[in-house]
């Protein structure tokens, strides 16, 4: 029975690869050596090429790989990379898949989230200039390439929009915004976990009477689940969000979704064509083939049940310090990105003489070796994430089963050692 169950995951989650052509009959021989039951002998590459691994108590960061993968998806992939398939054939049979499953007209498994902003700029900027693929990025003169944004969501993956050749026109009210738009407005931006003064629905509401899309950067803005649908069905047009944070599939994997026709001219600026802005960013068939594995892992996930295991974690490192001289411990979880309890340790600088800089490099240095979330004594790495000098912020959501006692133990060590 545990053999039929396995076989059945392994079918779902390698779905649009199989429709490439890998024969169903070839699956209980795949799946033996995908399963790790291969004669080959496993290398620890991390260990051979001198690469410390270290327990994730950070957050879901690229610099620090991002996610770990859940079991179902690392079978996925493994099946996926045993047999060719048509790329582009993969693409569409996922896509179709994922819409159905993510309640939108249409979807693409891109390169991460910010292969999505690329690619669904390219769409608006091709929609908006009757398919100007070749011109992108470099010969926009008379183009329309002009893209509002609100000045509060200025933010460090600009270039990714820009790369498709667009200039931005920055608004603060909403009146500026209305009167923003002209023969030359291609696409509104919105990010989803900015500031300013418009709301969501009043940037969608504008947008649609210029008859201008509106594209919502939403990549670590799972959990809760139902955003997978909330902003599509709020009526942005297009949507990204992240492979390898929330959804838990591979790093290098993102999602985009809604409008058909859009979604359409996205896959025209894509790999595999060539001689596109996208031609660089292509996306394997494990990829494809994991992040699909990945949403239908996560859709049979509980936003209830993920949450409380969180709290767990967070409240077992914070008994592990708490009764320490002048530590606070309190759980918080950002409103929008990241929306995962946290663990804030604050103290006394004059009791416990140890900047949270210097905790953090203390807990790198030690073995193993744990990271802590950026945030920790300096300034808020992640959106709505509180920060300062005295500040330890513990991410617990990537910790794996056992660590969390690990990271509490250290921790104390840490501080305790600096008690005055």
């Amino acid at each position: 029975m545990h053999k039929v169950s396995r076989r059945k995951l392994l079918q779902n989650g390698a779905q649009a690869a199989l429709a490439g052509g890998v024969a169903l009959s070839a699956i209980p021989r795949l799946e033996a050596s995908a399963l790790g039951k291969s004669s080959v002998p496993v290398v620890n590459y991390y260990e051979k090429l001198g690469v410390t691994p270290f327990i994730n108590a950070a957050g879901t960061y690229t610099t620090l790989s991002a996610s770990t993968m859940p079991d179902e998806v690392q079978a996925a992939i493994a099946l996926a990379s045993r047999r060719p398939v048509n790329l582009n054939e993969l693409l569409e049979a996922s896509g179709a898949y994922l819409a159905q499953r993510l309640r939108c007209e249409a979807a693409l498994v891109t390169s991460g989230a910010a292969g999505a902003l690329v690619l669904g700029t390219a769409a608006c900027v091709n929609l908006g200039n009757e398919q100007e693929i070749l011109a992108i990025p470099t010969d926009m003169a008379g183009l329309k390439n002009e893209v509002v944004v609100q000045k509060a969501h200025r933010y460090d993956y600009d270039h990714a929009l820009r790369n498709c050749g667009i200039r931005f026109v920055e608004v603060e009210t909403l009146d500026e915004y209305e009167q923003a738009f002209t023969d030359r407005t291609v696409m509104a931006h919105f990010f989803n976990a900015g500031g300013g003064t418009i709301t969501r629905e009043d940037w969608i509401r504008v947008a649609h009477q210029h008859r201008v899309p509106c594209f919502n950067d939403a990549a670590a803005d799972v959990p809760p689940i139902s955003n997978l649908w909330n902003y599509t069905q709020m009526g942005f047009d297009l949507v990204t969000f992240s492979g390898g944070k929330g959804l838990r599939g591979p790093q290098c994997s993102g999602l985009l979704l809604g409008r058909k026709d859009l979604i359409d001219a996205a896959k025209k600026n894509n790999s595999p064509n060539s001689n596109t802005v996208g031609r660089g960013m292509k996306v394997a068939k494990e990829e494809i083939v994991g992040l699909v594995a990945a949403v239908d892992w996560f859709l049979s996930q509980d936003d209830v049940a993920m949450e409380a295991e969180f709290r767990q974690r967070a409240e077992r490192i914070a008994k592990h310090v708490s009764n320490l001289p002048t530590v606070q411990t309190r759980i918080f979880i950002p409103e929008v990105a990241n929306h995962v309890p946290h663990l804030l340790i604050t103290y006394d600088q004059n009791r416990i003489k140890i900047t949270g800089r210097e905790v953090m490099q203390k807990m790198r240095a030690g073995k193993p070796r744990i990271e802590l979330n950026p945030s920790t004594g300096g300034v808020p790495a992640s959106a709505g994430l509180p920060s300062g000098p005295n500040t330890i912020v513990v991410g617990v959501w990537m910790l794996q089963p056992g660590q969390d006692v690990v990271v509490a133990k250290r921790l104390r060590e840490v501080l305790e050692q600096a008690v005055a």
